[in-house]
């Protein structure tokens, strides 16, 4: 007599990027699975980027509502992903996952500089009982190491880092599942190459997969972003065959859930009433309002614009004028407030950009097709790429020439733009990477300053009283008649 089918279920989210809205619905459907089938038999995982600094619950408590939250709805392990390893301190991570969080955090591609060892407060992998069943769990994160390295850690191939671990644990386990935030591609790529992978469940590039691909024999699993799907896999495994005869996965819309958690409802009140507290601290009081304008030349934007060139020690300051949502009024201004304007987690960097590639981004700038440019990914959170806000430079334009032909003239300090020459430019990472004005990514010797956000840095300069007199002087000046007056 044949022995019967081990059967599993495996409950997986990623990409919350802290639309906490949507938790206390993914709660009470996880909670619903968890009463339809036995305890033992059920798996709840997340794929990393729950946390997302643009929200107030999250920044106001240094993440400490994401770990709670996640602890109601009964999670057993996650994977560290980008939004939580570029965003937040090893420090501060360290703190508030030891403080708050109940279950592990799968790091199998991330090294400490310092001990050459995996952080203390994650796992490599972990090996976990279900249903009769071994289940080696291995978390991988997208490996952006020029950034990781300041933070004093060293992120391995994830690839590489898949095969080692599942070469260690096939011969203990009966299942290998892999929690991938690296993003679809690279999720295929690992099916395709590597032996001994049973399930991926991915995330990071947000795709959402109705139902399981099968590449190579291994299944491959994701639930889009912000909650809007929650996913939901049952397996059969058959022991005497030592591997899954059957599979079956869906998404499960969240957003019109109608059935909610109530406990991690309270919780999110309970953090929405700490979190306003913590960000009602003050950071500046303005003796005047300060306006903003994504199509045009406006103070504010100056002045995040020459606050980057002096935190970057640079010749020239450049922003791009989405990165901020609103002007401010004058008055108390509030860390909230100012997360409210400048929610995105960019940092300032230093690079070394030719005239050309500067002139080209300055050309760009002028052209609607670029203002109106939607930007997707790299930490940005705004609507529209904008215009270029810039410090260090002065710019003639004619708007009545053809595009690519408005500049007249560029002066950086007092002497013409050098279209050979190479200058240093404070800016922001999202432009290294190619994204918004493509000129942009073509900088040399970059260097990333971390863990400071473009939003620490205006804060500086919204305490300057002479940095926001000098906000109001014109950087971009149209020769045609009455151009600046209308």
């Amino acid at each position: 007599m044949s022995e019967p089918l081990q059967r599993l279920v495996i409950l997986h989210t990623n990409d919350i990027h802290s639309h906490f809205e949507q938790m206390p619905k993914i709660s009470a459907y996880f909670d619903r699975v968890r009463r339809l089938w036995p305890a033992d038999q059920v798996l709840t995982l997340d794929i990393g980027d729950h946390m997302d600094r643009m929200r107030p619950e999250t920044e106001g408590t240094n993440a400490s509502a994401n770990l709670e939250i996640m602890n109601a709805t009964g999670y057993e392990a996650m994977v560290m992903g980008n939004n939580e390893g570029l965003t937040f301190t090893p420090e501060l991570l360290r703190t508030v996952v030891k403080e708050h969080a109940k279950f592990p955090i799968i790091g199998s591609n991330i090294i400490e500089v310092a001990t050459n060892k995996t952080p203390d407060w994650m796992l490599p992998t972990l090996t976990i009982e279900k249903s009769g069943l071994t289940i080696g769990l291995i978390g991988v994160t997208a490996a952006y190491q020029a950034y990781y390295e300041l933070l004093g850690w060293h992120v391995t191939d994830p690839i590489e880092a898949v095969k080692a671990y599942a070469r260690l644990l096939r011969p203990r386990v009966d299942i290998i599942v892999v929690m991938s935030h690296l993003g679809l591609r690279s999720d295929q790529r690992m099916a395709e190459e590597l032996e001994g992978i049973d399930v991926i469940l991915g995330g990071h590039t947000h795709h959402v997969l109705e139902e399981p691909l099968l590449l190579s024999g291994t299944y491959i699993c994701a639930a889009g972003k912000f909650g809007q799907y929650a996913g939901h896999i049952e397996l059969a495994y058959d022991p005497e065959q030592r591997r899954i005869v059957e599979l079956q996965g869906v998404v499960v819309p969240m957003t019109d859930a109608s059935e909610e958690d109530s406990s991690v409802t309270e919780l999110l009140e309970h953090y929405r009433i700490a979190s306003t507290a913590a960000l009602n601290a003050e950071v500046a009081q303005l003796r005047e309002p300060l306006r903003l304008d994504w199509y045009g030349e406006s103070p504010l934007g100056n002045l995040l614009a020459a606050g980057i060139r002096r935190w970057t020690s640079a010749e020239i300051g450049l922003v791009n004028s989405g990165q901020l949502l609103q002007g401010l009024k004058e008055g108390r201004l509030t860390r909230g407030r100012l997360l409210e304007i400048c929610p995105g987690p960019i940092n300032p960097c230093r690079v070394l950009l030719s005239g050309a590639d500067l002139l080209q981004a300055l050309e760009e700038s002028l052209l609607g097709e670029f203002m109106e440019k939607p930007i997707r990914g790299f930490g940005f959170r705004g609507e529209v790429l904008g215009v270029l806000c810039v410090d260090g430079l002065t710019v003639m334009t004619d708007s009545t020439r053809a595009p690519y032909e408005r500049i007249i003239a560029v002066d950086v300090g007092d002497e013409p733009l050098d279209l050979s020459r190479d200058y240093v430019v404070g800016t922001i990472d999202m432009f290294t990477f190619g994204s918004g004005y493509l000129s942009l990514g073509r900088g040399k010797q970059v260097t990333y300053m971390l863990p400071e956000f473009i939003r620490d840095v205006l804060a500086s300069e919204l305490r300057d009283e002479d940095a926001i007199v000098s906000s109001h002087f014109l950087r971009f000046t149209d020769r045609r008649p009455n151009a600046n007056n209308e």
